[in-house]
């Protein structure tokens, strides 16, 4: 028979069981294998990189990624799941430089290329098994035997390919670019790593006295980056604005922009005025107009180029936000200002090297730039040139692997040219269903409009090389793939170079155009770009498995949390279009960050971080997958905590198994076998009828969120079901279950309870997949040999749309308004449900049949229910002024509306409102019309009786007692405390026993009249009044203290 089930909610042990039994009978590879020749749902999946741990947030992309295919394989689909790895990349490089004790570029090179990046090939495996065992523990399927590895010879040249395809298209090209650096890593960042790394700063600005040549007066401008100053070669207005040229408060003689005028020189003078506006200019009267350097260290820079600097240029850039209209440039650290320098041909001047330190010509040589910032503006001040030096708070980019604030720097870095192909990925991205579309046509969509062309080179090691080769002629050629590297060098054995630095930089090709040998350029390429390319490189297309590729290509889904929407999102998207002028995904799902359960984002130094494995070992997977389903929207934030995860595993998963752990008690004893029996639905109660309805409606709207990606809604669902089928189906049928011998109406209630456990388990399974796997492998696989031998491996639940009975669903569920209702009245009485009442009165659209009425008595505890179209007797109504629409109306007068309208009868008033839509009242002799909204309605009781409405429908208990309905309450209240006695000395549910009762008189009476009954539900086959034996317990019974007894019989 079944194997007894415990009702303990410890399920970490059990789901250990079901990983091995995974493990051992290779289920994945059978689910994968079973679908052999389906239609393919394929699923792509963002690798992460191994040398760093695994967090909480990784469980939430993982019970996502896992969920979806689950369920598209249980639809009949072969759902491929490749596991990948991000192994290039700044993080490794960081790693392996803390490893051995290095400092940047120049201690790299010391080092030696070979054995660094060596060690960068053995650190990205570092915590590969703690990821390995991480997925396993999480329930998430996929590949990992053969996963595709970004550093794999096979999948750079893929990339090789890749990027010749772009080269040959003119889209990849070397340019001289205003590039976000980081100075840590010596390396440009592409737009969307810049977007990863914001924070919150503040810093201190300058507002700077430019001396105006001939005259005795300053032109004011502002910067935000004071570094930059000793680079200065212009000043920038606006050729559109008002400037003025007024005398100030502190003496001095400033030109500015009028509309800044009281902003920047308002606080000069406490009385009077601050400044006197001398002139008035249009921006373009000043153009042309010169200056004198604030630092001499850039005039003989200007000087050997030839250039003319330090005047007045013009541009709309300039805005009136902020500052004072007139800003500097340094076209070396800013896309605006090399803009207007290459416009006005001013001269490039770069004060600041590599390292993101000031140059030797400036008086702050080896100071990293922000150092700097304090120096220059002490400087200025002790020369007169500084006005002010506002501290200010922005926004300002940090580099997001080492946490460098990075630099607006002018250098050589290779591009491709996105803004070329900008129609088309936005055509491409109108394609995809993206879930949230806020997220797709919103975020994603307004920055593609807004595109910049990529910087794709690093100036690093570990990574793929880019393939373009360089001859001192200035001729560049790129070359697509091994075969063709070992063709053009002349060299055979280059077709078997590694693809790394140094290995690959030791080839070298004859110059087509000149001889001279040409030597591949030193940049490597953004990791992003491997990332993005994984479609097609982890298949080595197009050198290998062409017509895989195709088939597996784009992706039906992809999931990854919202800060991958300018990282992977985008480079999949980007390359795509590049190569195949199409989406690679068709659907996709942003995930939300995991915060702390005051919304606070985790970290380990705020010391609010979740371990994963951690948590997986407290809860189990299933608990932790079900709160991340149930709990919000997938893209919203989630404050993950213990009380939350523990709530979602006592409703759902604690209600599934318990009714589970009931079903197999009761078979058990019972030998219930239900591989033995057929459920036949023309013989089915009511009851069991209405849940294969509901069983069957759930499994539709599970199917179709699914189908559609509405995660919650399916959890819901889920949830909604098994509440019904526990609190509802199993409580009203226990009676059925408990029944004697094997008649057929406790046949249907086994094969009903047992079909639904069934199908919601199957129904459930992709998102609990441990317990699911537990019910089934119990209840089927444990008597059915031909059944599949996991329930991954059984199709998704087929609806049966005949056993769906609307109206049936729709009465039960006013059944259960009303008792919901009713049960509302019993608290407001403070009336004990155990203690029966006479009457219950309802008024609703239709009157249900006897069938319900009786359950109603039933689960109300009242003796009759009554339906009616008034229960006008029972209950009336208050009426008040509302304050909102009639207190300015009434003034005064407000206190004596009250009065009158407390005096109105509720009924008739109440009537002629519903029927007029208002009532006139007099106050002081004159008529006043109110309606609706004027008034505040309350529902009143009279006594005796209590009232609850709502959905339409009005309930009115009557709450009178009489001394037999107080006695049955007392037998009820009898038999609940002796069925506790008998639960906590674990007694078995047949076990008989002896009862024994103190000398309590009122109880010995009402226990005398009542021993028939008594004894027939707490299995008593003798009641001993007046003695005490075996476990005893004092129990208060309405005001009574009486104390029971209780010994098991032995058989």
């Amino acid at each position: 028979m079944y194997k007894k089930v415990s009702a303990d909610m410890n399920f970490v042990e059990r789901e250990k069981e079901i990983e091995n039994f995974w493990r051992e009978n290779d289920i994945f590879g059978k689910s994968i294998r079973l679908r052999q020749g389906s239609p393919t749902y394929m699923f792509y999946d963002g690798p992460p990189t191994a040398n760093g741990k695994p967090h909480i947030g990784h469980v939430l992309t993982r019970v996502i990624k896992d969920m979806i295919p689950r369920y598209r394989t249980m639809k009949g689909y072969q759902v491929p799941r490749k596991a990948g790895w991000d192994t290039h990349g700044l993080p490794v490089e960081l790693e392996v430089e803390k490893l051995l004790d290095l400092d940047g570029k120049e201690q790299i090179e010391e080092y030696g290329l070979d054995p660094f990046i060596s060690k960068c090939k053995e650190s990205v495996w570092k915590y590969k098994g703690m990821w390995e065992e991480f997925s396993d523990a999480v329930g998430f399927w996929a590949d990992m035997e053969d996963p595709y590895v970004t550093y794999d010879d096979n999948f750079i040249e893929s990339e090789w390919w890749a990027l010749k395809q772009i080269w040959d298209k003119k889209l990849l090209y070397k340019g001289f670019k205003i590039v976000p650096y980081c100075p840590r890593c010596g390396t440009p960042l592409s737009s969307h790593e810049v977007a990863q790394g914001y924070k919150a700063v503040k810093e201190r600005s300058a507002v700077a006295r430019f001396k105006v040549v001939g005259e005795d007066s300053y032109f004011l401008a502002w910067t935000t980056t004071p570094w930059t100053l000793p680079s200065n070669v212009a000043l920038c207005v606006n050729p559109e604005e008002t400037y003025c040229k007024v005398k100030a408060a502190d003496g001095y003689t400033y030109y500015m922009a009028e509309q800044l005028l009281d902003t920047v020189l308002g606080g000069l003078a406490e009385e009077g005025s601050a400044y006197e506006v001398l002139e008035t200019y249009k921006g373009t009267d000043l153009e042309g107009r010169e200056y004198e350097p604030l630092f001499d260290c850039a005039v003989e820079i200007c000087e050997k180029q030839h250039k003319k600097a330090y005047y007045i240029v013009c541009d709309t850039y300039v805005t009136m936000t902020d500052g004072t209209g007139i800003v500097h440039i340094a076209p070396a650290f800013g896309e605006d200002d090399a803009q207007v320098g290459r416009r006005y041909d001013l001269p490039f001047v770069q004060l600041v090297d590599g390292k993101g330190e000031m140059a030797e010509e400036t008086a702050y040589a080896g100071v990293f730039v922000k150092d700097a910032d304090p120096l220059i503006l002490k400087d200025l001040d002790a020369k007169g040139l500084l006005f002010s030096a506002p501290k200010f708070e922005h926004d300002y980019p940090f580099c997001w692997r080492c946490d460098t604030p990075l630099i607006y720097y002018a250098r050589e870095s290779w591009f491709i040219r996105m803004t070329e192909v900008k129609a088309d990925l936005i055509r491409n991205n109108n394609t995809i269903n993206w879930i949230p579309e806020s997220i797709g046509k919103g975020r994603f969509g307004d920055w593609l409009e807004n595109i910049q062309d990529w910087g794709i080179s690093r100036n690093r090691y570990w990574g793929t090389p880019l393939n373009v080769w360089e001859c001192e002629c200035g001729h560049l050629e790129s070359v697509g793939s091994r075969a063709e590297l070992a063709e053009k060098s002349g060299d055979p054995e280059a077709a078997r170079v590694e693809l790394h630095r140094p290995y690959i930089d030791e080839v070298t090709i004859p110059c087509p155009k000149c001889g001279k040998r040409m030597h591949r350029v030193p940049e490597v390429i953004d990791c992003w770009f491997d990332s993005g390319a994984m479609p097609f490189a982890q298949h080595h297309y197009p050198f290998e498995n062409k017509e895989l590729f195709e088939a597996q290509f784009p992706a039906q889904f992809i999931s990854e949390a919202v800060d991958q929407t300018r990282g992977w999102f985008y480079s999949l998207l980007a390359e795509s279009t590049l190569l195949f002028n199409r989406a690679p995904y068709e659907n996709v799902i942003v995930l939300g960050l995991v915060q702390d359960e005051n919304g606070q984002k985790m970290s380990k130094s705020k010391g609010n971080a979740v371990d994963p494995m951690e948590a997986l070992g407290r809860f189990g997977a299933d608990a932790i997958r079900w709160y991340f389903y149930v709990n919000s929207a997938p893209w919203l934030p989630n404050r993950f905590h213990d009380k939350v995860v523990t709530e979602g595993q006592r409703k759902f998963m604690g209600t599934l198994w318990n009714t589970y752990a009931f079903f197999v008690l009761y078979a058990n004893i019972d030998q219930f076998d239900a591989s033995q029996y057929k459920l036949e639905y023309d013989k089915l109660s009511v009851m069991d009828k209405w849940l294969l309805s509901r069983l069957h409606s759930t499994v539709k709207e599970v199917d179709d969120n699914l189908e559609n990606y509405r995660i919650p809604e399916t959890a819901k669902a889920l949830q909604q079901f098994v509440e019904d089928m526990s609190n509802w189906y199993v409580r009203r049928c226990r009676d059925r279950f408990w029944a004697k011998g094997m008649e057929q109406d406790k046949i249907n209630a086994y094969m009903t309870l047992y079909t639904a456990l069934v199908t919601i388990s199957k129904a459930a399974a992709p998102m609990i997949p441990f317990m699911t796997e537990s019910i089934y492998q119990n209840l089927v696989c444990g008597l059915e040999t031909d059944a599949p031998e996991s329930i991954h491996l059984c199709d998704f639940p087929a609806v049966v749309p005949e056993w769906i009975d609307a109206d049936l669903e729709q009465k039960m569920k006013e059944l259960l308004d009303i008792v919901v209702l009713g049960r509302a009245c019993r608290n407001t009485a403070n009336i004990k449900n155990r203690q029966p009442v006479a009457k219950l009165y309802v008024r609703t659209d239709r009157t249900l049949s006897e069938f319900y009425q009786k359950i109603m008595e039933d689960e109300l505890n009242v003796k009759e229910v009554i339906f009616t179209d008034d229960v006008r007797e029972f209950t009336s109504y208050r009426f008040k002024p509302q304050l909102r629409t009639l207190g300015r109306r009434f003034g005064s007068r407000i206190n004596a509306l009250k009065e009158v309208l407390a005096g109105l009868p509720g009924n008739e008033t109440m009537d002629t409102l519903n029927e007029k839509g208002e009532i006139t009242v007099c106050l002081e002799g004159v008529d006043e019309v109110l309606t609706k909204e004027d008034l505040l309605v309350e529902s009143a009781q009279m006594e005796g009786f209590v009232s609850e409405t709502d959905h339409g429908i009005t309930v009115v208990l009557d709450t009178k007692l009489t001394k037999e309905l107080i006695e049955e309450g007392f037998v009820r209240e009898i038999i609940s405390k002796i069925q506790t006695m008998r639960k906590e000395n674990d007694f078995e549910v047949m076990d008989h026993i002896r009862l024994y009762q103190d000398a309590n008189q009122k109880i010995h009476d009402i226990i005398m009249r009542n021993a028939e009954q008594i004894k027939s539900e707490v299995l008593a086959d003798r009641i001993f009044l007046g003695e005490m034996r075996g476990h005893t317990a004092t129990w208060n019974i309405n005001g009574e203290s009486v104390m029971f007894g209780v010994t098991k019989v032995s058989i």
